[in-house]
């Protein structure tokens, strides 16, 4: 069986072809800069008697333009012999609401159900959709699966996914916390169970997605209990650009001080803040560079955020009672190591050991990062989002068969 995994953000595409026999990548790419006046196309194929690699700059006028050259490279390049052999087409949906609590194949009512909930994720879910729609005119024949960034966390519990609002905020709007990366946690999740030989079914953990967005997950006997990202991705842990937790009045604030509008205030909450409103810099690369020679902005980002994120995992461990393993993952998760460091710094009493050779060089993929006698296991896994939605994509598309 051979799955493409789609995922469509506001000016970018990217995609990933499995082989589901043996859960191997035949290619993956990238399609970025869509609707600008240089985009870049890059392919790379995965087998072995194939290692052709493509980039090209080109104009991509809009996303259907983007999956039509996508389309017409995995051909040129002989990665398939004919894109309608691919056996279904798992899609990344963002926004899942209260209505998607796991993947589900798309049909009519599914996409409006998805296009409403535009208004949660008016950058993403428009953009998902319309791979959707392409997928529908052109290959109607191809299963699609929709598995969606929420899905995850739907088992929070309404104590933990509330805000203390109105509650008929709530009922009218469904203002709620949702959570995002939720592919991400229950992969690296499940990953570790198996690594600690451990039932999922049984599995608490911390898992600690890290990167230019990052976000925390309590996981309780495999199901997420809570999670930092709320209504949208803008809450929770400091992030590349997006502040994390603040007080809401911050906003009327800044609107009256700077004469800002309410737009132009949520422009630099989402985009102008985090690592970068503190240091001027977003690349971890960079920060600690900085930081390392003395430069006090930079050190003061890398602090704020490993203390937000310590904050979280002190937290998590509160409502889980006991915790198996705390997992790092994500672009700093898992290339970081001075932040797991900090991160873990002085979190000894709570059986938190991290063995610090190790951790500042870990090699490659699932790595055991704590010290042997550590009554909670430093984990180090490296995500596959894709590969999550491929396997999800796998479990409707075999009962069509």
């Amino acid at each position: 069986m051979e799955i493409l995994v789609l995922n469509l953000g506001s000016s970018s595409i990217k995609f990933k072809l499995f082989d589901m026999q043996e859960n191997k990548p035949l290619a993956s790419g990238l399609a970025e800069k869509i609707g600008e006046e240089i985009g870049q196309l890059k392919i790379k194929s995965h087998l072995h008697h194939n290692d052709q690699e493509l980039k090209e700059k080109l104009v991509i006028k809009d996303h259907a333009s983007g999956l039509l050259m996508i389309r017409e490279s995995l051909t040129k390049m002989g990665i398939i012999k004919d894109f309608n052999q691919i056996d279904a087409i798992g899609h990344r949906v963002v926004q899942g609401g209260d209505k998607f609590h796991a993947p589900v194949l798309v049909n009519e009512k599914v996409m409006q159900e998805i296009g409403k909930l535009s208004i949660l994720a008016p950058l993403h879910n428009p953009a998902n959709l319309a791979g959707i729609e392409f997928v529908q005119k052109a290959h109607p024949h191809i299963p699609q699966i929709a598995v969606f960034d929420t899905a995850f966390h739907a088992t929070m519990p309404s104590y933990a996914y509330m805000y203390a609002l109105p509650y008929e905020l709530y009922e009218k709007y469904q203002i709620r916390r949702y959570g995002f990366h939720g592919t991400s946690h229950h992969y690296v999740a499940k990953e570790a169970a198996k690594f600690l030989n451990t039932a999922y079914e049984e599995f608490n953990a911390i898992s600690l997605h890290l990167g230019n967005g990052s976000s925390a997950a309590a996981i309780q006997k495999g199901k997420s209990v809570d999670t930092s990202m709320g209504l949208t991705p803008l809450e929770g842990l400091i992030m590349g650009t997006r502040c994390g937790d603040i007080d809401p009045t911050v906003v009327e604030y800044i609107a009256q001080c700077a004469n800002k509008s309410l737009e132009e205030v949520m422009k630099i909450l989402n985009h102008e803040s985090g690592l970068k409103g503190i240091c001027g810099d977003n690349d971890a690369r960079n920060i600690e560079a900085r930081k390392e020679k003395g430069d006090k902005q930079a050190k003061l980002a890398f602090e704020m955020c490993a203390y937000c994120i310590k904050k979280h995992v002190g937290a998590y461990m509160v409502a889980l009672g006991r915790v198996d393993a705390i997992i790092f993952t994500g672009g700093l998760g898992e290339n970081y190591s001075a932040l797991r460091e900090s991160v873990c710094e002085g979190l000894e009493n709570l059986g938190i050991a991290l063995h610090k050779p190790t951790n500042d060089n870990p090699g490659n993929g699932l790595v055991d990062l704590s010290q042997p006698d550590s009554k909670v296991k430093v984990l180090r896994i490296p995500t596959d989002e894709e590969l999550e939605i491929a396997l999800q994509a796998k479990e409707i598309a075999k009962k069509l068969k």
